[in-house]
């Protein structure tokens, strides 16, 4: 298991992992920052190329937006500055399936004294675009 909070260095950090080392975990969860970045070019494609890495040998299984930082509407695309993601290795999805609700009964918020954050169902949805 690799836990992964580094307050913004997770994109360089991913990135200069081998995919050997990336292979030897069965599960990520990673703490991804400034995603209100996304729509900065830069930006957006060093987060493309850290997701389209980490695809290669692993699946999303898990969103969690943290409510402790709140998030930002982007052309009516709301977006959490702060995105927890749960990876399972590829090998070990044999029986995966998306997510139809968030958030899922075990989620709790992060910070209990700010508001909740829900997902967007576009995040998690391919039938629901993005506004």
């Amino acid at each position: 298991l690799l836990q992964m909070d580094i307050e913004g260095s997770e994109y360089e950090t991913l990135l200069a992992a081998s995919p050997e080392l990336l292979q030897r975990f069965r599960i990520l969860v990673v703490e991804f920052h400034h995603l209100e970045k996304l729509s900065s070019e830069p930006f957006f494609g060093l987060a493309r190329r850290v997701f389209e890495k980490l695809l290669v040998s692993h699946q999303v299984v898990h969103l969690h937006p943290n409510n402790f930082c709140g998030s930002e509407k982007r052309a009516e695309l709301e977006i959490p500055r702060v995105l927890e993601i749960t990876w399972l290795r590829r090998d070990r999805a044999l029986n995966a399936r998306p997510a139809t609700f968030f958030p899922h009964p075990l989620d709790a918020d992060n910070d209990p004294g700010q508001p909740p954050l829900p997902l967007p169902r576009c995040w998690y949805d391919a039938r629901q675009p993005p506004p």
